[in-house]
């Protein structure tokens, strides 16, 4: 039976890679001490094969530290001799502990991978909650550990037993031989004997690694709903993104707009700018019943081609930033301008009229209403300041 997820829906699809991504965050991977158990002992088995040639050597070396000529000092020689005993066992510990901590890394990359997890360290109270620990106690994991132990002893035991009866003939005779002819039996039943039992370890070792990896892939598991809402983390909702592409759209719509609207600035009577951030581009015939209208108007880089194309066509160029920016927030184009503006426009206009006529008058004042008066991100000028 499928295990229940938090909402009661039943974890039956596959964990995706960012829930497995997560949980290595976490410090959780597959791992399997029998894995770790068979690539430890068979490269211990592997480097004492290596290196027993060299054993006869090794323990008259060794042999040697615990000899004492006559009439030598006795403080020297016990000095040199620690010496050199630290430096021996040191370098057996390397020989011995540095390809077996390669191994070591190298089995957990091949069965879980490399992980740090720091939030792994942190302290957990379930860990140390006593009803926790008899949940473990009696789980199914329990059972299989127990199981996989009672089929290690057996298989062990009973390997050892069969190897060392074969060999005991031989091995009797022992202290009867010479030293070079101990390590040539030594030499070759010991590995008979690790080897024999490294197939059972394998065996063990393939068992728990195929166990370990189903569990944890059991765990993983997600519901409908699970993978929904990692969806949504990841991808957004549907209803926001739906937002996103339908403003990204418009924004694009008015960029288009804001293009084929420059050809039209040679028509206009006049370009209010801010003086060079914002551009509008209004026109309006005298006489007629309507209010100016927008040809074109943009910011940044599209104003200032506005204001190119306006002085090219000979169209008025008049500053204004106060007035620009009212115009741009509060305006569409091919529209007329809000109804709240005809008075300082129309100030303007006739100023510019004048002016193309050849008079000679200062620039004239108008007042905007406060809640026209924006700043250059569109914001109103008592709230930025405020």
């Amino acid at each position: 039976m499928a295990e229940e997820s938090g909402d009661g829906q039943e974890k039956t699809e596959e964990p995706s890679q960012r829930k497995l991504d997560k949980a290595k965050e976490d410090g959780k991977v597959v791992s399997s001490k029998e894995m770790f158990v068979f690539t430890t002992l068979f490269g211990g088995l592997l480097i004492l094969m290596a290196m027993i040639n060299y054993g006869r050597d090794l323990l008259m070396h060794w042999s040697g530290l615990f000899s004492i000529a006559p009439y030598s000092e006795l403080d020297t020689l016990l000095s040199l001799n620690f010496r050199e005993g630290v430096l021996f066992i040191i370098q057996m510990t390397l020989i011995f502990g540095v390809p077996l901590m390669v191994i070591v890394l190298a089995t957990q990359a091949a069965v879980g991978g490399f992980v740090f997890a720091p939030k792994a360290m942190s302290f957990k109270g379930s860990r140390i909650n006593p009803i926790s620990g008899l949940k473990r106690m009696f789980s199914m994991k329990s059972l299989v550990e127990l199981g996989k132990s009672i089929l290690k002893v057996v298989l062990l035991f009973g390997i050892g037993f069969v190897v060392i009866r074969y060999v005991m003939p031989q091995a009797i005779r022992m202290p009867d031989l010479s030293l070079a002819a101990a390590l040539g039996l030594f030499q070759t039943y010991i590995p008979q004997l690790i080897g024999a039992m490294l197939i059972a370890l394998l065996v063990i070792a393939a068992i728990d690694y195929a166990w370990q990896r189903h569990s944890f892939m059991k765990e993983m598991r997600m519901s409908r709903q699970d993978q929904k809402d990692e969806y949504k983390q990841t991808e957004g909702s549907p209803e926001v993104k739906s937002k996103i592409r339908r403003m990204q759209m418009e924004a694009s719509q008015r960029a288009s707009a804001q293009r084929e609207a420059l050809d039209q600035v040679p028509d206009a009577t006049a370009v209010i700018t801010n003086p060079t951030h914002f551009a509008v581009a209004l026109k309006y015939d005298v006489g007629s019943p309507g209010a100016p209208v927008i040809l074109a108007m943009g910011r940044g880089h599209m104003a200032q081609q506005i204001i190119e194309r306006a002085q090219q066509a000979q169209v008025t160029v008049f500053r204004s930033p106060l007035l620009a920016r009212a115009l741009y927030y509060t305006g569409e184009l091919g529209q007329e301008i809000s109804e709240r503006l005809y008075n300082a426009v129309a100030v303007v206009l006739a100023y510019i009229f004048r002016v193309d006529q050849g008079d000679q008058i200062e620039q004239p004042d108008f007042e905007l209403p406060d809640d026209l008066k924006f700043d250059e991100t569109g914001r109103l000028l008592g709230e930025a300041n405020g």
